[in-house]
């Protein structure tokens, strides 16, 4: 099998961009993997693009495991960007798992979506028990051995968990992050970010993700952490989220609706050999 395909990335957050709605590609979970292992193309996710009446198009998202995730912030943006040009118009509506994500791209490559309300409710994040959502009282262990009791549990699209933490060099992401993941308390499994509020408005964080692992940025998880910031009266309605590679902006307007922005890379076309 021979196709075309796009290469995206926002913050460096990466994606491989397969677009089915002239020729339809079939992939099995095998060829996912293959594809975004880094020793063949390589990326985070991989993200196909499909014919929808009722928007521009539509978008099913595949994370490096293999498994089918329902929301991805900044592949969402990517392909926003990627059909703005294509269509010579700014605002773009797609359609995910997660529902309908309005995008709006502005000068220099600034990608503006709408990620909607984030969920709060145990039975939606997915819990595999009633608890407090706010306050899991999960333990994790700083590279000091000392202990950290926390997590709050929003879904934006996906299931997360955020930790506020006083310094996040202080906690290893490659080992909290799986040991969260795979926690009994989610039957879905979960993103994990370790965060530590700067001021009001900036939040430094690491992520890990949900059959993705260790990754630059993740869009749902600035969101994710924004929103978990002005829950626990940390931050204000706008936050800026930092990674290493750089900062997302977080809105979250008058109607609890999130916004994420952030830039985006340029569209590189690659040619895939399976």
């Amino acid at each position: 099998m021979d196709f075309k395909a796009f290469k995206m990335d926002g913050l460096g957050n990466d994606f491989v961009i397969i677009d089915n709605r002239q020729k339809i590609i079939n992939l099995t979970k095998d060829q996912i993997v293959k594809i975004c292992d880094r020793n063949f193309i390589g990326c985070d996710q991989l993200i196909f693009i499909e014919s929808d009446s009722s928007a521009d198009a539509s978008l099913r998202f595949f994370n490096s495991d293999g498994g089918e995730s329902g929301a991805c912030g900044n592949g969402t943006r990517c392909v926003a960007d990627l059909i703005s040009k294509e269509k010579n118009d700014k605002s773009i509506i797609l359609n995910t798992l997660s529902g309908e994500l309005k995008s709006k791209i502005l000068d220099k490559k600034i990608v503006i979506t709408e990620i909607g309300k984030a969920r709060l409710k145990w039975n939606k994040i997915p819990l595999s028990k009633e608890m407090d959502t706010k306050n899991l009282e999960i333990k994790i262990i700083d590279r000091n051995n000392n202990e950290h009791i926390g997590g709050t549990a929003i879904n934006v699209g996906n299931p997360h968990v955020v930790f506020f933490v006083k310094k996040i060099e202080d906690f290893d992401i490659e080992t909290v992050g799986p040991d969260i993941e795979n926690h009994e308390l989610f039957p879905e499994k979960c993103n994990v970010t370790i965060a530590q509020v700067i001021d009001k408005n900036l939040i430094k964080v690491k992520v890990w993700e949900r059959g993705a692992g260790l990754t630059k940025a993740c869009g749902t998880a600035a969101c994710a952490t924004a929103y978990a910031g002005k829950l626990n009266n940390l931050t204000e309605n706008k936050t800026d989220i930092e990674f290493s590679t750089g900062k997302l902006s977080i809105l979250i307007d008058e109607n609890n609706s999130i916004h994420m922005r952030g830039p985006v890379s340029d569209i590189k076309e690659i040619n895939i050999k399976l």
